[in-house]
């Protein structure tokens, strides 16, 4: 059974033992105070590239990303505001060099579960900030501001929407998205060991053996985690979790909780969007905590201009006058204040803004190293000798989902511009990219093995067969 035991527990790689305890001593005070968080791990990237530089160099993934890097500072110099396009530039180009160097640092399941382990239990102090500033009325001085890198203003905006450490509720809601997946994870394959020697014990005894301290702690954490990202209110963030609560359900066969998912999330949408008639029974069963949030008179006050279609479109209209270079990045936000007189920092679709701003063969680029990444990990999850167990194809299921959340989310906002959040990202990615270049190359060797051994087992009985011809 999992048990937290992750900072002693050593490195596959004795040279790079120092570059893993820092890395997960930056993850575990990240979310709180990022900039000591932030230079842990910098010093543990520059440690893992002087020792593991040729690997990667070598990796065919990282010349993509490096082709990327040149493909942004060309459209940043082809900009219309090359200052802002210059700066935006730091929202990929150094997090690409970041993906390399943790992707040759993490590289064995046991690795990615202590990573769980420890984004998981740093959420607690997330979720308490978050209620102490909604409920008790916390607040940050200036000086405390200025050592964690964030603040709690007196009162919070937009009303009854939590934000905790993070500068809006909706950026909250992708950070617990985060280790909601992950905490989900480790708490089924936990759930499931537990039942496993609960059918030893049956056969043996009629007692129950007790629920270990550590599944306990981290139900909690998992209640606190869904919990807190109910009270963010944010839409995007209720739909990911429905999205991964149905994910693993499907993968675990529990059906029954499917189609409690679906029917309360159609309530919702009934109460919120259907004629008047229908949807004033389904208030009747629903709160209205739940469906005020999809209702259209909550916005029946917001500027068109302002709405996600809007943004959208002209997000389009850009791309297709520029298909090739784009605008520029960051240059969007000033084009639409331009045209609307309305502030808007991005587009709130990943994908739109950067086929705006980098034009399409970067934008496609980009999304197509990706996409070779996640289909890898699931070709992995499914065929790989190494990975063989349920546990760990969980393991490898719940980062998956995290990657696929991570889309979806950008799909109707966009997380880049948070440091955290943008840093997060690209170290479960890397995650993912160690395993899969450790593993795929076992993988093939022992098929070529076995193809060698089976070459040679033919090869005798073929002789075999000769001699007794020849007699």
């Amino acid at each position: 059974m999992t048990k937290i035991n992750f900072l002693w527990k050593p490195h596959s790689n004795p040279k790079l033992q120092f570059s893993w305890h820092l890395t997960q001593l930056g993850l575990l005070i990240f979310p709180l105070i990022p900039s000591v968080g932030a230079l842990g791990f910098i010093i543990a990237i520059v440690a893992t590239y002087r020792v593991e530089y040729r690997k990667i160099i070598n990796r065919p993934l990282n010349w993509g990303f490096i082709l990327l890097s040149l493909l942004l500072i060309g459209t940043a110099f082809l900009a219309d505001n090359k200052i802002a396009a210059l700066l935006g530039l730091f929202n990929f180009v150094p997090f690409f060099f970041i993906f390399a160097g943790f992707s040759a640092l993490i590289q064995t399941k046991t690795q990615l579960r202590q990573l769980s382990w420890i984004l998981v239990i740093g959420s607690i102090p997330v979720i308490i900030i978050g209620i102490g500033h909604m409920y008790l009325g916390w607040s940050t001085s200036l000086p405390w501001e200025i050592i964690l890198g964030w603040e709690l203003k007196q009162g919070i905006n937009p009303v009854n929407r939590m934000g905790s450490v993070m500068m809006n509720s909706n950026l909250l809601a992708a950070y617990l998205i985060l280790v909601f997946t992950l905490g989900l994870g480790l708490w089924v394959e936990n759930w499931r060991t537990i039942n496993q020697i609960k059918l030893k014990v049956n056969k043996i005894e009629s007692t129950f053996p007790s629920l270990p301290n550590h599944f306990i702690l981290l139900t909690l954490i998992i209640i606190g985690d869904f919990t807190t990202l109910v009270l963010t209110h944010s839409r995007n963030g209720w739909g990911n979790a429905i999205f991964v609560c149905v994910a693993y359900a499907i993968y675990l066969g529990w059906y029954n909780t499917i189609a409690a998912l679906t029917a309360f999330a159609t309530s919702v949408l009934m109460a919120a969007r259907a004629p008047l008639p229908i949807s004033q029974w389904f208030r009747s069963i629903i709160p209205q905590f739940f469906w005020i949030r999809l209702h259209n008179q909550v916005y029946s006050g917001v500027p068109e201009v302002t709405h996600r279609k809007s943004q959208w479109e002209l997000a389009w209209s850009l791309t297709v006058q520029r298909p090739w270079t784009g605008w520029g990045l960051r240059n969007f936000s000033l084009i639409f204040e331009a045209q609307t007189n309305y502030w808007m920092g991005h587009p709130h679709n990943l994908f739109l803004m950067l086929s705006a701003e980098t034009g399409l063969p970067a934008t496609i680029l980009f999304f197509g190293l990706l996409g070779w990444l996640f289909v890898a990990g699931v070709r992995l999850m499914q065929n790989s000798k190494f990975v063989y167990s349920n546990e760990d194809k969980l393991l490898l299921l719940s980062y998956l989902l995290t990657f696929t959340t991570w889309i979806i989310f950008n799909l109707v906002d966009v997380t880049i511009f948070d440091f955290r959040l943008n840093t997060l990202f690209w170290i479960i990615l890397a995650a993912v990219c160690g395993v899969i270049y450790n593993y795929e190359p076992q993988d093939k060797k022992q098929q070529s093995l076995l193809r060698g051994y089976f070459a040679d087992e033919n090869y005798l009985l073929g002789h075999t067969q000769l001699k007794q011809e020849n007699k």
